[in-house]
């Protein structure tokens, strides 16, 4: 599990998941109202109801990888299109012609050689980001019986006072959200998940910022992402466009054209 940021909370974290899984009511609990109560100041703060409603996102900017934390090479564009609950495609290189597609839990490598399988490892890395991504928790865990909300105290992300809140749905899966005090904007997500390979715990974190208003919604233009304290990519979004109504043929695993010689 993840817990907050600060030491608070620690002491009854095995307390508090006992509690969970047996069911406890949450609703005269001062502790748990608080930290529902910051949810959904946070969830206002994004777009309320029509932020939970959206049905696709298209972005377009420029990505960098890191080993062990350092760069790996150049930025690289990407364009990426997502359509809820279950469909992404993210298409890289200036000339578009890596393609990384994923409809529900299958996920395929597209190039101009064909179309072919993702690693399973990777595939399975990615399937676990977004059952614990940001809109997953939002749209699907806050208001599912047997989630439980704990607030675990103040600190500072990225130089921004937050307060840390923990969510920890049915199946005991836990997430750490960071929220900002002054604009109620998350800041950080993070949680925990054990490695198949080692059995070790791995923290994975995503830090959000430069928010700007995009029709209407409240959206982070960085998102960095660290996995056990290291940073392994960054994003830097320059157009973001909601609901234009993505076509299903974006989503099919088809070779793209291969360019003609000239």
């Amino acid at each position: 599990m993840l817990w907050s940021q600060t030491d608070q909370g620690t002491s009854n974290q095995s307390t508090q998941t006992v509690s969970n899984a047996l069911g406890i009511d949450q609703s005269n609990d001062p502790n748990a109202q608080k930290a529902r109560a910051l949810v959904q100041q946070m969830v206002q703060a994004l777009g309320g109801e029509a932020y939970l409603n959206l049905k696709d996102v298209e972005q377009e900017g420029r990505t960098s990888g890191f080993y062990h934390g350092n760069p790996s090479g150049a930025t690289a564009p990407f364009w990426r299109f997502i359509r809820f609950p279950d469909k992404e495609r993210v298409e890289l290189t200036k000339h578009r012609d890596w393609i990384m597609l994923y409809t529900g839990n299958e996920g395929y490598e597209i190039t101009y050689r064909g179309t072919k399988p993702l690693d399973p490892k990777d595939l399975k890395e990615y399937l676990q980001r977004r059952e614990y991504s940001l809109d997953t928790v939002l749209r699907n865990w806050i208001n599912a019986p047997g989630t439980a909300f704990f607030y675990e105290g103040d600190g500072f992300v990225e130089n921004r006072q937050v307060d840390n809140v923990s969510i920890i749905n049915s199946q005991n899966q836990a997430v750490t959200i960071s929220i900002d005090r002054a604009n109620h904007l998350p800041v950080k997500k993070a949680f925990k998940a054990r490695n198949p390979e080692d059995r070790e715990l791995d923290e994975e974190e995503e830090i959000y910022g430069n928010y700007r208003q995009e029709q209407g919604f409240n959206t982070a233009h960085i998102i960095t992402r660290l996995k056990n304290g290291e940073m392994t990519s960054e994003r830097f979004l320059t157009s973001i466009t909601y609901n234009q109504g993505l076509p299903d043929s974006m989503f099919v695993a088809t070779p793209p054209t291969k360019a003609k010689k000239k």
